[in-house]
C-alpha cells in the first residue's frame, strides 16, 4: 500500500494553481458589488483587501516551511496549539469548505454553460464532475497542468476586459470623481476580501512539491501579488467605462465593460466564466482530497484515506469520496448560502492558524522562512473582523 505522494510540482505550476483558485468565477460578479459600496474607489478597495489578506498569507508561508505536509492547516493548528483533536477538526472543516465551494461553483458553471448551449443541468453536472474527478485521479501534474491552462484562459479573458475598459470613453463618474468615503471603501474591501480566499489551498499540495520549504512561500506570495494587481486593473477598467449606477446593479458587470468598450455580444465571457468554474472545481477537488489524505496519517479513524495509488501517485480513495460529495452537493443543495458558509469556515480557520503561529513562534522562533510576530497578531485581528462581517451578512 503506497503512502507517499509523488513530488512533481514546481514554482510555476503551483503559482498558477494559486492564482486560478483565487480568481475563480467570483471576479466575474464581485466587481459590481464592490463598486456599489466603494464607488469610483473600488480598485482601492481590492488593493486594501489584498493588504488585509497578506498577514494570513504570510503566516501560512512561514508555517508551510515548518510543516510542509498535506492537511497543512490541521498540522499547523495541532502543533501550534498542541491539540491534535483541534487540528483534525480544522482539517475536516477545510475538507467540508472545499467540497461545498466546489459544489457551488460546479452548479454555477453549469448554469453559465446551459445558458450558452442549452444542455440540461443535472446530466451536465454529473458528466463534468466525473471528468474532472478522472483528471484528479490520473495525476497531480496532469491536474495542475489543466488548471494552469484554465488559469491562462481566465487571465486572458480578464485582460480583454481590461483592454475594453481602457479603450472606452471615460464616463462622467470617472472624469469627475467624488471625494473618497473611507467607510464605503472599507465595506467594499471586506466584500472583496472573499475574492482572495484560495491562497491557503497551496499549502495542502506540500507533499507533491519539489523543494517545498523554498517553493511554498514564494508561490503563496506570488499568487497573492498577481491576483491583487489583476483585480485592481479589472476594477479600474470597470469604473472607468461603466456608470456606477449600472455597474453596481449588474450581475454581469464585466459583460457591461466589454459592451461599453467594444460593443456587440459578450457571450464569450460566459464561456470564460465556465472555464473559471471548471478550474475552481478541479482545484478544490485536488485540495480537499490532499487534506483528507493528510488527516488519514494523523487520525486512526480516517486512516483508510492515507493511501496513494501505486501507479498514479494520487490519493484515489479521498478523491473519489470528495468527487461524489461535490457532484451530490451540486445536484441537491441550493447555491445561495454556500459561499457564505464556506467563507465563515475558512475565516474561522484563519483565526486559528494565526493564533497557532503566535504560540509556535514563542516556543520555537527558528524557521526557514520567518515573519515578524506582528504579522500573525494582525492576521488574527483582521480575520476576526472579517468573520464578524461574514456572520453579520449571514444573519
Amino acid at each position: 500500500m503506497a503512502e507517499i505522494l509523488k513530488r512533481r510540482i514546481g514554482l510555476g505550476l503551483l503559482t498558477a494553481y494559486g492564482v486560478g483558485v483565487m480568481v475563480g468565477a467570483g471576479i466575474y460578479v464581485l466587481v459590481g458589488a464592490v463598486a456599489a459600496e466603494a464607488g469610483i474607489w473600488a480598485p482601492l478597495a481590492f488593493v486594501l483587501a489584498g493588504v488585509i489578506a497578506a498577514p494570513t498569507a504570510l503566516s501560512y508561508a512561514e508555517f508551510s516551511t515548518r510543516f510542509p505536509e498535506a492537511a497543512g492547516e490541521a498540522a499547523f493548528v495541532a502543533k501550534g496549539v498542541q491539540a491534535p483533536w483541534l487540528g483534525t477538526l480544522v482539517g475536516l472543516a477545510i475538507v467540508m469548505a472545499g467540497a461545498v465551494s466546489a459544489a457551488a461553483v460546479l452548479r454555477g458553471g453549469v448554469g453559465y454553460l446551459g445558458a450558452v448551449t442549452g444542455w440540461p443541468a443535472g446530466p451536465s453536472m454529473v458528466v463534468i464532475g466525473a471528468l474532472l474527478a478522472a483528471v484528479a485521479v490520473v495525476g497531480v501534474l496532469e491536474s495542475l497542468a489543466l488548471a494552469a491552462i484554465f488559469t491562462v484562459v481566465e487571465v486572458l479573458g480578464l485582460g480583454l476586459v481590461v483592454y475594453a475598459g481602457f479603450s472606452a470613453v471615460p464616463v462622467a463618474d470617472f472624469q469627475m470623481p467624488q471625494e473618497i468615503v473611507w467607510s464605503g471603501v472599507t465595506a467594499g474591501a471586506v466584500l472583496a476580501f472573499f475574492a482572495f480566499i484560495g491562497f491557503e489551498d497551496i499549502v495542502n499540495m506540500a507533499e507533491e512539491v519539489r523543494e517545498p520549504e523554498r517553493v511554498l512561500p514564494r508561490a503563496i506570495l506570488l499568487s497573492l501579488i498577481i491576483t491583487s494587481l489583476l483585480y485592481a486593473l479589472v476594477t479600474w477598467a470597470a469604473v472607468r467605462s461603466v456608470p456606477l449606477e449600472r455597474l453596481g446593479a449588474s450581475e454581469q458587470p464585466l459583460a457591461l465593460v466589454w459592451q461599453m468598450g467594444q460593443g456587440g455580444s459578450a457571450a464569450f465571457l460566459s464561456l470564460i466564466a465556465v472555464v473559471a468554474a471548471l478550474n475552481g472545481v478541479l482545484a478544490q477537488m485536488v485540495m480537499a482530497s490532499r487534506v483528507l489524505f493528510g488527516l488519514g496519517r494523523r487520525s486512526a479513524w480516517l486512516s483508510v484515506f492515507h493511501h496513494a495509488h501505486p501507479r498514479f501517485g494520487t490519493p484515489v480513495r479521498a478523491t473519489v469520496l470528495i468527487s461524489v460529495a461535490v457532484i451530490g452537493g451540486a445536484l441537491a443543495l441550493p447555491v445561495a448560502e454556500l459561499a457564505g458558509v464556506t467563507s465563515t469556515l475558512l475565516l474561522t480557520v484563519f483565526v486559528l492558524v494565526n493564533g497557532a503561529l503566535i504560540l509556535m513562534k514563542r516556543r520555537v522562533p527558528e524557521a526557514a522562512f520567518r515573519v515578524p510576530m506582528a504579522v500573525p497578531v494582525f492576521g488574527v485581528v483582521v480575520a476576526l473582523a472579517a468573520l464578524g462581517a461574514s456572520l453579520g451578512g449571514l444573519g
